[in-house]
């Protein structure tokens, strides 16, 4: 049975990662919540109703790891920077849902679903990194095209949630919509805060996530350039991304083509994505972020629809990918990272 400490726990995060384990399948002695000073003490299995044994909101500082098993960091890198490898040190099994450790060569960044056999061995610092949300869900749909017959390149653009802003994103966006529909001509609050995504995203498009680099590319598309080749194991896969927030409350969307190396044709692509676990596919129709939120169980997959081969080149893919961004895309993720460790055996 496992102690498991949720650091980050009043985040959009944390709070996923606590309704998992309610109930969840890992076997869990007692979970506790982490988070800032101004929250200790909250209950938040009171708040949120949850069955599972939970105490009290502690900080850092008052958690104890004397028998700590894992501890699932949703705090951000700043501070995953700062107490990830100490928690590792005292005999936790970090897994880290921030941009901290992914590209660690020490480090592996794991999709259960894909790569599992990285945790066939307890990581030899500690530590496991969650992929970028994005990710997850991109490489859960190319995985098996790449078994099928093999990636040459992807292009990916991306449709992010508010959610993906955490909890004030959230709240922005409902404000900001409420505002604008009120008054459409109403020009942004002067004086106030910086937004969460830079600029009211309600009813307009952002197409810019995270800070760009000298050659114009966004964090948030290096990221999503990066991961996916480490978490396939295809170093050298041509891969690149253009990031865009838009005003949808939960779960993020995908277009993403595809080229392959072996010729394929469209019931080839749909069978070998229907046979994939935690994947569904819809042959006719498609997803959106509204239907895919729709249900706990929706909630838990990945959808493709719009699959496509392109008439005049076989090779050439075209796929429409959603998912729930803070579910799969973080939450599930981390604890079925857990639930692979667990499986392995070294993790007891």
């Amino acid at each position: 049975m496992l102690n498991i400490a949720v650091i980050g726990a009043t985040g959009a995060v944390g709070r996923e990662c606590l309704a998992l384990l309610d109930g969840g399948t890992l076997p869990v002695k007692r979970v506790t919540p982490v988070a800032s000073a101004r929250s200790a003490g909250r209950d938040l299995r009171a708040e949120l109703g949850l069955a599972l044994d939970a105490g009290p909101v502690v900080t850092l500082d008052g958690l104890e790891t004397d028998g700590l098993d894992v501890a699932v960091l949703s705090a951000g890198a700043e501070l995953s920077r700062r107490e990830g490898r100490r928690l590792a040190a005292a005999g936790a099994l970090v897994v880290d849902n921030s941009s901290a450790f992914r590209m660690e060569p020490d480090v592996p960044l794991v999709v259960p679903q894909v790569n599992p056999d990285a945790l066939a061995a307890r990581p030899p610092g500690g530590i496991v990194a969650n992929p970028n949300c994005s990710a997850i869900q991109l490489v859960r749909a190319l995985h098996p095209l790449h078994t099928a017959a093999g990636l040459e390149s992807v292009v990916l653009t991306t449709y992010q949630a508010a959610s993906g802003g955490g909890l004030r994103g959230l709240g922005e966006l409902a404000r900001d919509s409420r505002r604008a529909l009120d008054d459409p001509t109403a020009a942004p609050e002067p004086g106030g805060p910086p937004g969460r995504f830079g600029q009211p995203l309600a009813f307009d498009l952002v197409p810019g996530i995270g800070l760009p680099d000298g050659s114009g590319f966004t964090h948030e598309e290096r990221k999503l350039a990066r991961e996916p080749r480490k978490i396939l194991g295809l170093p050298d896969l041509r891969l690149t991304a253009t990031a865009v927030r838009v005003p949808v409350f939960h779960c993020h969307s995908e277009a993403v083509h595809v080229r392959l190396r072996e010729p394929v044709t469209t019931a080839l692509v749909e069978d070998a994505l229907a046979a994939a676990p935690g994947i569904r596919l819809y042959r006719d129709g498609y997803p959106t972020p509204r239907s895919v939120f729709a249900t706990p169980r929706d909630r838990a997959l990945v959808h493709v629809g719009r699959v496509r081969v392109e008439p005049d080149d076989p090779h050439a893919v075209w796929l429409w990918v959603v998912a729930d961004n803070l579910r799969v895309g973080a939450a599930l993720n981390a604890l079925q990272i857990v639930e692979t460790a667990v499986e392995a055996g070294w993790l007891r």
